[in-house]
């Protein structure tokens, strides 16, 4: 009976936290889609005149624009824009006469797809090398990734992707220059994302893990016998990698960010292009549906990095 009561406070805990970090998200997606929706309409410019051209007769325009619903005050196109969200219409593209929905859905998958490709990456690389690192201080070893990582912190993606594309796909021809389709293709894009989150990562992992290797029951475990293996990677790797998968979580943001760049120079076809074509033709429906989209994916990992940090160490949802 006891077991059961307390089996009970534990699952309402549970879920009165997730319930808090749900409607902590709620605001922030909020209040992102509101500013871009109030800056994209401050910027100089007609986007119905830019689709039907210079000639086209007063008539047509008012039309259009009554079609869009931009022939109404700025407060009520905001409110009708939210109306239509909360009942899932996202509104329709002016540059491509298509649902902002489907649109999204044809390229999330792309952009997901890339995104999760450079977090592999980055973590494949990191994690080794910070381990190695830091059970290396001070060596020949630690002292070249340190300067490793701080290059490729150095090194932005708008610069390593041109390269990349210079030395594997035109000097050497292994790799296809854009596009999408195969494996081969998401190779270089994913690289260079996942380069500058690997060099912060490396650091993170290794500083991290000079922090629990220094503890007690470290030393511990190593006076029972076990391995130096099984006490860094089972012991002091589990409790290093708390803050690094808070960072993960940080980071994620910045990926997707990064994905409107890399998406632009390698032609990938994810939502962070569509929003660089949506912008340059101020698209505003096609625009704040890519942000939505984004802000949207950015809080849903912030709020599972939270859940696999609580349970990584239950002393986190306390």
């Amino acid at each position: 009976m006891l077991v059961a009561f307390d089996l009970q406070i534990l699952i309402s805990n549970m879920l009165r936290y997730l319930l808090q970090r749900v409607l902590y998200t709620l605001p922030v997606i909020w209040l992102v889609v509101s500013v871009v929706f109030l800056l994209i309409h401050l910027v100089p410019g007609d986007p119905i005149q830019q689709m039907l051209g210079e000639g086209v007769a007063g008539a047509d325009l008012a039309a259009a624009r009554h079609t869009y619903g931009l022939d109404v005050p700025l407060g009520q196109q905001y409110w009708n824009y939210w109306k239509g969200v909360l009942h899932g219409d996202l509104g329709h593209s002016i540059r491509y006469g298509q649902s902002v929905g489907s649109l999204i859905a044809m390229r999330y998958p792309y952009t997901l797809q890339l995104t999760l490709a450079a977090l592999a990456i980055a973590i494949l690389l990191a994690v080794p090398a910070g381990v190695r690192s830091a059970q290396r201080r001070n060596r020949w070893d630690d002292r070249l990734l340190s300067v490793i990582s701080l290059f490729g912190l150095s090194f932005p993606g708008f610069a390593l992707g041109p390269i990349l594309i210079i030395v594997f796909s035109i000097w050497l021809g292994w790799l296809p220059v854009s596009g999408s389709g195969t494996f081969a293709h998401i190779v270089l894009p994913a690289v260079t994302m996942g380069g500058a989150l690997a060099a912060i990562l490396t650091r993170m992992v290794r500083t991290s893990m000079l922090e629990e290797l220094s503890q007690d029951y470290i030393r511990t475990a190593r006076a029972k016998g076990l391995s130096e293996s099984a006490v860094v990677y089972r012991h002091a790797l589990r409790n290093a990698m708390i803050p690094v998968i808070t960072v993960l979580g940080l980071q994620f943001g910045a990926l997707l960010a990064g994905a409107i760049v890399t998406e632009t120079i390698f032609s990938w076809p994810g939502v962070g292009r569509l929003a660089i074509q949506a912008i340059s033709s101020r698209d505003y429906y096609l625009v704040q549906g890519c942000v939505l989209a984004i802000g949207t994916t950015y809080v849903a990992v912030n709020f599972l990095t939270d859940l696999l940090c609580s349970a990584l160490n239950p002393r986190i949802r306390q």
